[in-house]
């Protein structure tokens, strides 16, 4: 990809220190839960704060300190997260100014181990995820290499790009309302049909991403689109759970199919147009 440094951007580089807040002492089955029900984001928020509260975990708060210095490949690699977040924040400002809304920046934060949020503690094994009670994206960019190693997605920055467009794209839903659109239609549901809706922002997310994509090609190299698609198809549900349960749940399904999540990031990229990937034209395409 593309890119050069800048310098907007409500950017907080966290990592090489410790502390950040509360932080939960040990991870087993919170990232092992984490991991599974809230990779890439979305409302992690709220699905984080149960998962704490129902944990009898240690907690200590303490003070944010310097514990070690960023190699060079760490503070590129933060520079890039950086202007990905501003060429995010160029291209939703005109789309909301194009359809005479006013757009709000969201944060980015990147942590290493464990972060304190307006959502709840969480450690690193929850992947990246985007906090709607203070609009913070919160990224451990290390997730990227496990995603390589553990899940198959190719490697490359694109990658990094992607991530941090779909998680933005959680930031717009905010902003617009879809969220408390979904957890009203939720309400009363089977955990299955309430599902479904959750299964329909998250593929919303990435179809956003594609759009941001879309808008940004002056930027794209050689790859770049594989590249995300490689790591949108690494976590859809049924690939997750194959791997970690040898079995798909449809019902279970939280986040999209590989093939879901492909098809509408891929619908955001060619058509460049919102109003393909309104949220109930999205819920009335998933079949299961």
């Amino acid at each position: 990809m593309k890119w050069s440094k800048e310098t907007g951007g409500n950017f907080d580089d966290r990592r090489g220190m410790s502390g950040g807040g509360k932080a939960v002492v040990g991870g087993g089955i919170i990232g092992i839960i984490a991991l599974l029900l809230t990779m890439f984001g979305g409302e992690t928020g709220q699905v984080i704060g149960t998962v704490l509260n129902q944990t009898q975990g240690t907690t200590q708060q303490t003070e944010q300190v310097q514990t070690r210095t960023l190699s060079a490949e760490e503070k590129e690699l933060g520079e890039f997260s950086r202007a990905n977040l501003v060429y995010n924040n160029r291209t939703w400002e005109a789309i909301f100014q194009e359809n005479g809304q006013q757009y709000q920046e969201p944060t980015m934060v990147l942590f290493d181990d464990g972060v304190n949020t307006a959502c709840g503690s969480a450690t690193s094994a929850a992947g990246p995820f985007y906090c709607p009670a203070d609009n913070t994206v919160y990224m451990d960019l290390r997730f990227f290499e496990e995603l390589r190693t553990r899940f198959g997605a190719k490697g490359g920055d694109f990658a990094i790009a992607y991530v941090i467009a779909h998680e933005v794209g959680h930031h717009i839903q905010n902003l617009v309302g879809t969220n408390q659109k979904v957890r009203q239609a939720q309400q009363g549901k089977s955990e299955a049909a309430a599902n479904k809706y959750s299964v329909a922002q998250e593929l919303q997310a990435d179809f956003y991403a594609g759009i941001w994509a879309s808008h940004n090609k002056e930027k794209l190299e050689a790859g770049d689109i594989e590249e995300a698609i490689s790591a949108a198809q690494a976590v859809g549900d049924d690939a997750i759970q194959s791997k970690m349960q040898g079995h798909v749940q449809p019902e279970t399904f939280t986040h999209g199919t590989s093939a879901e999540r492909k098809a509408w990031f891929m619908k955001g990229y060619n058509t460049g147009d919102i109003n393909q990937g309104e949220i109930g034209i999205i819920y009335n395409s998933i079949q299961y």
